[in-house]
């Protein structure tokens, strides 16, 4: 039996494992490790609305700095993993049944496009990341029948061009006021009163431009045979190169450009460049114009070297999590509690947005952070595990797939 989940979540798929090798699913089908990585994302956003800031330092502030951007971009290459899942794997849907997969994708990015827009005029802190995986699912849905390689191949030159391209666009919007004319006849602006489809494209925290390769990476590994000897593994020593190409090209780039610290410290929006390799505690960038900009790998920066960095962090902590489930069973027990949170991870990330709403976490000092982000953790990984004892969806997993139904209609 089937479990149809929201894209982001890991449905059920075709048992991955060689005779005697590692056991990636369980009795019900789901991909446990898949779960799993998705659990620390979702914990690991927590990490960024509600922990700590890193600059309290020691283990607990590099833990928060490590979390802080990969989280979201791990959840976004796992999103374009179970893309794939949803449309078929290994063999992609069609005739039929590929119109009945596309249209329940579609029905769930518009939903999820929805609930970002409602989450986001709460008013909290958090930048919503929800529409901007609508919108995501969208634009990558055309690509599911493609192969490995192919997707691969886009993944590669997207990352390497589409963040200059982002760059221009950013340059001009802070140069120019075409942009507010163009959000002035936006319907989709005036409807949720934000930038509308430049803040998704351009100039929101999120932005299609530059997320689009993620969500694509994902969908590369799940066209792989990962129960083959040796294929996962090899999924986690590609994540390891990327990481030192991103991470470490970035060091290079700013240690050995000439005048490029300089201008990334006039860039940045906090004064510091030093760390620009990795961390956000340089900033954001501000749309500067400044081009040594592009050097950087920090969190949120949109470059190619971040891309890189942050994708490498991701499919590493896939291989881990799929090695690790599929070869230990007392890795897979310890687990539970995280596999549970992912495997309901729609419901976890609203619940944790509208938690913050009501019980106002975000105007508490900076002391209480770390006790705030431990409850947060602990109440989501108790209410996983008891709902998922009972339920086979989460609440809002159970709304997706009502929502979901019409689609079987399709011809």
């Amino acid at each position: 039996m089937r479990r149809d989940v929201m894209p982001g979540t890991a449905p059920e798929a075709p048992a991955m494992a060689e005779p005697g090798g590692p056991t990636y699913t369980s009795s019900t089908g789901r991909l446990v490790g898949l779960d799993l990585a998705r659990g620390l994302a979702i914990l690991g956003m927590f990490t960024a609305h509600t922990g700590p800031d890193p600059s309290v330092g020691g283990a607990v502030g590099w833990a928060m700095e490590a979390a802080r951007g990969r989280s979201a971009t791990l959840f976004a290459v796992l999103a374009g993993f179970s893309l794939v899942i949803l449309t078929g794997r290994p063999q992609p849907k069609t005739g039929r049944a590929g119109r009945q997969a596309m249209g329940r994708v579609l029905i769930r990015a518009f939903f999820l496009i929805a609930l970002g827009y409602v989450l986001t005029a709460l008013g909290t802190d958090v930048d919503v990341i929800l529409s901007y995986y609508g919108v995501l699912f969208v634009l990558a849905l055309p690509l599911y029948r493609l192969r490995a390689a192919t997707l691969g191949a886009i993944a590669a030159a997207s990352a390497l061009v589409m963040p200059h391209v982002l760059y221009l666009l950013r340059a001009a919007v802070d140069n120019g006021s075409w942009s507010d004319v163009f959000i002035a006849h936006d319907p989709l602006a005036r409807l949720t009163d934000s930038d509308g489809i430049i803040e998704l494209f351009v100039t929101g925290a999120y932005p299609v431009l530059t997320w689009l390769p993620l969500i694509i990476t994902g969908m590369a590994v799940a066209k792989l045979d990962l129960g083959r000897p040796g294929v996962v593994s090899k999924v986690g020593l590609l994540g390891g190169v990327l990481a030192v190409i991103g991470y470490g090209g970035s060091w290079l780039a700013l240690h050995l450009v000439p005048g490029a610290l300089e201008g990334v410290r006039e860039a940045s929006d906090t004064g510091i460049a030093s760390s620009g390799w990795w961390s956000d505690a340089v900033g954001e960038d501000p749309v500067s114009g400044i081009p040594a900009w592009l050097l950087v790998a920090s969190p949120h920066s949109q470059t190619t070297l971040s891309i890189l960095g942050h994708t490498g962090v991701a499919l590493a902590v896939l291989a881990a999590c799929l090695i690790g489930t599929g070869t230990w069973a007392r890795v897979r027990w310890l687990a539970t509690p995280v596999t549970a949170v992912g495997s309901i991870a729609l419901t976890a990330y609203v619940g944790h947005i509208l938690a913050i709403e009501l019980l106002g976490t975000d105007e508490l000092p900076d002391s209480a952070a770390l006790p705030v982000f431990l409850c947060f953790a602990a109440a989501a990984m108790l209410f996983a595990l008891v709902w998922t004892r009972f339920f086979r969806r989460g609440p809002l997993e159970y709304v997706m797939y009502a929502l979901t139904l019409p689609a079987r209609l399709s011809r």
